[in-house]
């Protein structure tokens, strides 16, 4: 093997190998490019994953505030809240809210003059949280109805309302998309994605 002198101080010589002065090889410099490269995809992919969780994540909790909000209007609205048509109740109803034309109407704008008949005031509460809902959410479907049984056979939650019973249920999904960013669920073909009871009524 070649060998070279290299002096490091006065008197002192040492020798290495003339392999040690080469610099790395053009295949070694690929390789090492290739496997840094598939890291980055790894940690790419996994960070797109969890932000897409996180988002779904947000949606959710938007959902059941909206949820919760919608409750206490419907608490502070008693007399109307507990009918059971749509006639009548306003607050039932079944929307896929995918722009703002799609939300209710109303009569009255209570906000600037004030809503004394209680229908007056349901339409109004309905409208407003389906526009913040409709801005909040992707394409978000609601349904308000009263429903004995809100899961199906194998409890899971469904749609289909028995219109029946003592309380009223919102059912909420909204269109999800997959971590490349593309279509994966319809919120009108996907099952609900919050369920909760909202306020008490009467079948009479």
């Amino acid at each position: 093997m070649k060998t070279f002198t290299h002096l490091c101080t006065p008197g002192i010589q040492k020798q290495f190998p003339a392999r040690m002065q080469q610099g790395f090889s053009l295949i070694e410099v690929l390789v090492s490019v290739i496997i840094l490269s598939i890291g980055m995809l790894g940690a790419i992919g996994m960070q797109t994953t969890a932000l897409q969780a996180n988002k779904e994540a947000r949606n959710q909790t938007i959902a059941t505030i909206f949820a919760r909000e919608l409750a206490e209007k419907m608490r502070g609205n008693h007399t109307t809240a507990i009918k059971t048509t749509a006639a009548t109740n306003f607050y039932l109803f079944d929307t896929v809210l995918a722009s703002p034309a799609d939300v209710a109407s109303f009569t009255v704008n209570c906000f600037t003059l004030g809503c004394p008949l209680a229908a007056d005031a349901a339409k109004w509460d309905v409208a407003d949280w389906q526009t913040r809902v409709q801005a909040a959410l992707p394409n978000p479907r609601v349904k308000v109805c009263f429903d004995k049984n809100p899961y199906d056979a194998a409890n899971l939650p469904r749609w289909a309302c028995t219109d029946d019973g003592d309380v009223a249920v919102l059912k909420m999904s909204w269109t999800r998309q997959n971590t490349a960013g593309t279509l994966e669920l319809a919120a009108s073909s996907a099952i609900p994605v919050v369920i909760l009871p909202l306020t008490a009524g009467s079948t009479e």
